[in-house]
C-alpha cells in the first residue's frame, strides 16, 4: 500500500521505516528539514510541504499522523482538510486524548473521511520487534487498511487489532500507560529496597537476570530494567525525575469518573510528581509539625 506519513520524529521515521522494509511506499512529510533528510536515508519519500505529500498519493489517500497530542494534531487536521476528499483515511497513532478522538472523528465523518485511533506500543523498539496496536474507528475502514497495521505489528496476526469504535483505541492505550505506571513503580520500589538494604551487597543487575528467567514478576519492562542496572549498576548521573507524558493523568481522571478504585496507578503518579520536588514545601512542613507536637529535631539546610 501507499501511505502518507506526517512527522518524522524519531517513532515515526522508525514506524515509516518498517513499512518501507515491508514493501509499503510511504511519502513522508515534517516541518523540519533535519527530520526530512534523515526519513530520506531510510527509504521515505520525503516531500517539503503537505500539499506535496497530499498530491504524491492515490485516491483514496491514507495519511497516518505522529504529531504531539492536543492542539498540533487540530492544527494538522486545519491543514489537510482541504486538500482531502471523501473516503480518505486518517490515522492518529499519537497519544491523544480519547475524548479529542471522538470529536475529531466526527468532524472528519462529516466530510466523509474516516478518522482511525491507533494506540501504539513499542517506543525505539517498534522498529525491529514490532508494534503494539490498539485501534479504534469504523470497521471498513480499519479493514482496508489491514496491509499497513499487520506490517506494523510484531506479526500480521498478532500484537494489533480493531478495539472497538472511534476512541476506543486511545482509551485502550491510556488505560495501558496507566498500568504501565503502575508496573514500572513496583519495580522501582523493589530495587531500591535492595539497594538500601547493603548488609548482602546485592547485585542488582544479577538479580535483575535472574527474575528475568521463570519467575512471575519477569516483563519487558524488567527485561529493559536489566539492560539499564547492566550498564549503570548504580545509576550514576542520572537525576531522580520522572516525567509524565500525559496518560496516567487521563487514566486516574477516567478511574475517578467511573468509580472504579485505582490506588496503584493513582500512586505511581503522585510519585512521578513528588520527583520533581527539589525543594518541598510539604516535607519541610511535616519537619515542623513533628517539632511543634513531639519536640523532635529539625535537620537545618
Amino acid at each position: 500500500m501507499e501511505l502518507g506519513m506526517v512527522g518524522l520524529g524519531r517513532m515515526g521515521a522508525n514506524m515509516a521505516e518498517r513499512l518501507v522494509r515491508n514493501g509499503h511506499r510511504v511519502v513522508g512529510f515534517d516541518p523540519g528539514a533535519p527530520a526530512r533528510e534523515q526519513a530520506a536515508a531510510r527509504g521515505v519519500e520525503a516531500v517539503a510541504s503537505q500539499a506535496e505529500l497530499i498530491a504524491a498519493l492515490p485516491s483514496p489517500r491514507t495519511l497516518w499522523l505522529m504529531v504531539p497530542a492536543g492542539d498540533p494534531v487540530d492544527r494538522t487536521i486545519d491543514e489537510l482538510l482541504p486538500r482531502l476528499a471523501a473516503g480518505d483515511a486518517i490515522v492518529d497513532g499519537g497519544n491523544s486524548n480519547y475524548k479529542d478522538t471522538l470529536r475529531r472523528a466526527q468532524r472528519l465523518a462529516d466530510h466523509g473521511i474516516a478518522w482511525i485511533d491507533c494506540g501504539t506500543s513499542g517506543g525505539v523498539w517498534g522498529l525491529s520487534e514490532g508494534y503494539s496496536l490498539m485501534i479504534g474507528g469504523d470497521e471498513a475502514a480499519v479493514e482496508r487498511l489491514r496491509p499497513i497495521f499487520s506490517a506494523l505489528a510484531p506479526t500480521p496476526d498478532s500484537g494489533w487489532g480493531r478495539v472497538g469504535p472511534s476512541g476506543a483505541g486511545h482509551f485502550a492505550k491510556m488505560v495501558h500507560n496507566g498500568i504501565e505506571y503502575g508496573m514500572m513503580q513496583a519495580y522501582a520500589e523493589g530495587f531500591a529496597i535492595m539497594q538500601r538494604k547493603t548488609d548482602f551487597g546485592l547485585d542488582l543487575g544479577q538479580v535483575a537476570q535472574i527474575w528475568r528467567h521463570g519467575s512471575v514478576v519477569r516483563s519487558w519492562l524488567l527485561d529493559l530494567s536489566a539492560n539499564a542496572l547492566g550498564r549503570n549498576p548504580q545509576l550514576d548521573g542520572i537525576a531522580p525525575y520522572v516525567a509524565d507524558s500525559g496518560e496516567g493523568r487521563w487514566t486516574v481522571a477516567e478511574a475517578i469518573d467511573l468509580d472504579v478504585s485505582a490506588p496503584v496507578i493513582t500512586l505511581s503518579l503522585l510519585e512521578r510528581l513528588r520527583s520533581r520536588e527539589d525543594d518541598s514545601f510539604a516535607d519541610k512542613l511535616l519537619a515542623a509539625m513533628r517539632n511543634e507536637f513531639g519536640g523532635h529535631a529539625i535537620r537545618k539546610t
